[in-house]
């Protein structure tokens, strides 16, 4: 309690300070009568004078910080309680308790007594190996320009001593240490631009259990939770993403959604960086916030209109750590090279999923992918970063080939070695000017113009061959 009066206190001295005055008092009554009423006055207050309004209409047409589109690759990290059991996903707790999936059921009936609960594996989330600088270094070794890691997923626990979460967070139980302070810091460290994922709603918190009861038209939860949690984030770690999830069983007048985004664009310490997803409220996915996911592993058939990102994982069936995850059930380098040039030419970014360990570990295999598309982003990032989705996004004639553009250059990515060391690429019009390279190899290549358009390359017999995804630089064709 002590806590949570002196976070009300701190509130209140900054709504004094914008406000002042006899307004100023009034918030302040209005702030000291309830908890409730505490972010709904925050809100209020701050978002009254701001640029951007809290409506849909408003907050979709603020400009996206550029850096986003110029990153194009991002880390994501699933951490949580349920890295302990290690068994299935993410959703355990939901498998066992929610829908009582026979395969959980039976797992804990062979490992565990009959009176252990979910709680009882948090004091298991030692991580006795948790280095945050070994992490950020894969990070930055993978090419990766930012870091989305899961402050709170739908089991409620807190990877940051939140107030709001008493005993059920990453210093009260399991590391004792504070998870997103401390991998923040080493991330920065390195240049990379750090961001949060947080769950609007938790399975089985009794606030949101009632509210959901009440049709949602109660926001205990809301009021009590979700917004406190969510200003404590922003102000204390200022995350360059706000990465939200949970939203679907409520529409986003519910998690007065519209009036946090209005706080976080107009008001907040990361109100001039900070980028959003589109999980806002039931409803709102591939229709409002900053930039969308859709949907998870969503793909697009054509060039979007709107700028998107692909979160996917290493291990496609888990986001968590699984202990008995198998080789093949793991995206290969290739696999992951070409999903990520079919995204980045179709203008999204790409944010590639791993799971730690209980022991605070990135399994040697998740370090592995990350560091080889690392080396391979060495050679061919100049066709990913800060590029653009060109005229023409893909061809496949004698090799698939997908397209992006950067500052009048034209990078096709070929995702297969032509046997004959020749590929025809039709979409190019060529000039006198034009010159052809291949990325990570000196010199020219020999080409012949096609008609109408398009041209014939020359590939050179060399090791280049053995590797996987290919660039071509274009220079002088339109």
């Amino acid at each position: 309690m002590r806590s949570l009066r002196r976070r009300r206190e701190m509130d209140i001295s900054t709504v004094v300070a914008r406000t002042g005055g006899c307004h100023a008092l009034q918030v302040v009554k209005m702030m000291l009568a309830a908890p409730a009423v505490l972010a709904v006055a925050v809100l209020a207050v701050q978002g009254a004078t701001g640029q951007y309004r809290p409506d849909w209409d408003s907050l979709d047409a603020r400009p996206l910080p550029a850096w986003f589109d110029d990153a194009k690759l991002g880390v994501f990290v699933h951490w949580g309680v349920f890295a302990v059991p290690g068994y299935g996903s993410e959703w355990f707790w939901w498998h066992w308790k929610g829908n009582g999936d026979a395969a959980y059921v039976d797992f804990m009936q062979k490992n565990y007594p009959p009176e252990f609960t979910y709680p009882d594996f948090a004091p298991h989330l030692r991580a006795p190996f948790f280095d945050p600088d070994r992490w950020a270094d894969i990070f930055q070794a993978s090419g990766a320009k930012y870091v989305v890691l899961t402050s709170k997923h739908h089991e409620g626990f807190t990877n940051w001593p939140s107030a709001y979460s008493w005993n059920w967070n990453s210093v009260d139980s399991g590391p004792h240490r504070d998870i997103v302070g401390e991998l923040g810091t080493a991330v920065r460290k390195r240049s990379l631009h750090y961001g949060l994922y947080h769950s609007l709603f938790e399975w089985f918190n009794p606030l949101y259990l009632a509210d959901k009861a009440s049709g949602f038209k109660k926001q205990q939860y809301v009021y009590s939770k979700v917004l406190p949690e969510l200003f404590d984030l922003v102000n204390r770690y200022k995350p360059e993403v706000i990465w939200s999830d949970g939203d679907w069983e409520a529409p986003d007048s519910y998690w007065n959604s519209t009036s946090f985004l209005a706080w976080l664009y107009n008001h907040s310490p990361v109100k001039d960086t900070v980028v959003t997803n589109d999980r806002w409220g039931a409803g709102c996915s591939c229709k409002h916030g900053g930039y969308y996911n859709c949907e998870d592993k969503y793909t697009p058939g054509v060039l979007p209109t709107h700028k998107w990102e692909k979160c996917t994982s290493v291990d496609r069936q888990s986001w968590g750590h699984r202990r008995d995850m198998q080789l093949d059930e793991l995206l290969s380098l290739s696999e992951i090279i070409d999903d990520l040039t079919r995204t980045v030419a179709l203008g999204g970014n790409y944010l590639l999923n791993v799971g730690p360990t209980a022991d605070g570990t990135i399994p040697p295999v998740f370090e592995e992918r990350l560091r080889s598309l690392g080396n391979w982003l060495r050679v061919n990032g100049e066709a990913i970063y800060a590029s653009r989705p060109w005229r023409v996004q893909s061809e496949n004639g004698s090799a698939p080939i997908w397209f992006t553009c950067r500052e009048q250059k034209v990078y096709a990515i070929l995702l297969s070695w032509p046997p004959d060391y020749t590929v025809k690429i039709n979409a190019p019009k060529t000039s006198p000017q034009t010159n052809v390279t291949l990325l990570g190899f000196s010199g020219h290549l020999k080409w012949s113009p096609l008609q109408p358009s398009g041209l014939v390359v020359t590939l050179p017999v060399s090791s280049l061959a053995g590797g996987h995804g290919w660039t071509l630089r274009l220079d002088g064709v339109a």
